[in-house]
């Protein structure tokens, strides 16, 4: 906010921050335990699973000499979209297809003697089973119940087309235990202790050597059983770019006027995620509230931008938060003086929320 309207700082009651824990790679003793369910949600606090994303490791020289330029870009963008280290997205793409140099088939078009398809080869029928939900190529407004994704925002969710099948894999390993458990994740990709080392062993060459350490938290099957709600239900396109956007500005400090790189208050944060996908909305807060195409409570999607109450008594929209997962409730926000922008949760958030927007459909 300006100083003319500080209606960003809204009072927190104790909503636990995000942190970014480290993730990857026990590769022994790998657990097989699939299907666990979620842990519950409290609330005024976050679990575990909810708070965590993978730090993304700097790009070595090995990486740069062997991943074509199109490629590296995909596994960095979908990595820091889906909060998946991109080495191991590469390490995936160069273990099935060599990043979309091998011509077999399958690869480019139709599918492998098991059903795998495209550079990531993600299932499509047969034995390998339809992870990707519909048609290897179907209109991205159709709902399959897998993973395709319109990763490039071309209408199309296409598993032959890196720009999709990239973020398609992630989504894969988000149902399967990552972030917190990726070795997890990698073991449902192909049931095979020798893949999953492959796989480990060539993330780790594809990072520098001061990227962070990568560790796994632990054996327990109920710790973290995976973001399964982004298995059907991440953004691609427009409000894929918002979502990422906003959360690579987890734990920046909240800055009051800020719009970033190094700091945000709560309008800034939601001005310059639409920036990022070409779509310019007001500077603040109550001006965004009524820019936006009004949505009903209930019916909000990830992207769409929820409004609050800026202190008690007030009424009107003074705060604002970007919907991250509305099925629990959860947004991506800036919310005050002395705080980073976070996870928290919007139904529980101080001062109650005065409504819902959608940017993106105000002209629709």
């Amino acid at each position: 906010m300006t100083a003319a309207s500080p209606r960003c700082e809204a009072k927190d009651t104790g909503s636990a921050q995000a942190t970014l824990l480290l993730v990857v790679a026990a590769l022994l003793g790998l657990p097989v335990l699939l299907g666990a369910p979620l842990l519950s949600h409290h609330a005024g606090t976050l679990t575990a699973c909810e708070q965590q994303t993978a730090p993304q490791p700097g790009v070595a020289s090995a990486a740069q000499g062997d991943i074509p330029a199109q490629y590296l870009a995909l596994y960095r963008a979908a990595g820091q979209r889906y909060g998946i280290p991109w080495t191991l997205l590469a390490a995936i793409g160069k273990t099935e297809s060599d990043h979309g140099r091998d011509h077999s088939r399958g690869v480019h078009w139709g599918a492998n003697s098991a059903g795998a398809a495209g550079p990531m080869q993600i299932g499509i029928g047969g034995r390998a089973g339809n992870n990707w939900g519909g048609t290897p190529r179907h209109l991205a407004s159709q709902r399959a119940g897998g993973v395709a994704v319109d990763g490039d925002g071309d209408g199309w969710a296409d598993v032959h087309h890196p720009a999709d099948a990239i973020p398609g894999a992630a989504r894969f390993l988000l149902a399967h235990g990552a972030p917190a458990r990726l070795a997890r994740a990698v073991f449902a990709y192909n049931p095979d202790p020798a893949y999953v080392r492959h796989v480990m062993a060539q993330a780790a060459r594809y990072a520098t050597a001061d990227s962070p350490a990568i560790t796994d938290p632990g054996s327990d099957p109920h710790t973290c059983p995976g973001d399964v709600d982004a298995f059907t239900g991440a953004p691609g396109g427009v409000l894929g770019t918002v979502i990422a956007y906003a959360r690579a500005q987890i734990g920046k400090p909240y800055v009051y006027g800020g719009t970033g790189p190094d700091g945000f208050d709560c309008s800034g944060l939601a001005m310059m995620a639409y920036r990022a996908a070409h779509i310019t909305i007001p500077r603040l807060s109550d001006d965004q509230y009524w820019f936006g195409k009004q949505i009903p409570a209930g019916t909000e999607q990830p992207g769409d931008l929820v409004f609050f109450d800026y202190k008690p008594g007030h009424t009107g929209p003074g705060h604002v938060g970007i919907v991250y997962k509305p099925a629990t409730g959860m947004m991506i926000v800036a919310p005050h003086t002395g705080a980073r922008v976070r996870l928290q949760s919007y139904k529980t958030y101080p001062g109650g929320v005065v409504g819902f927007t959608r940017p993106a459909a105000r002209d629709l």
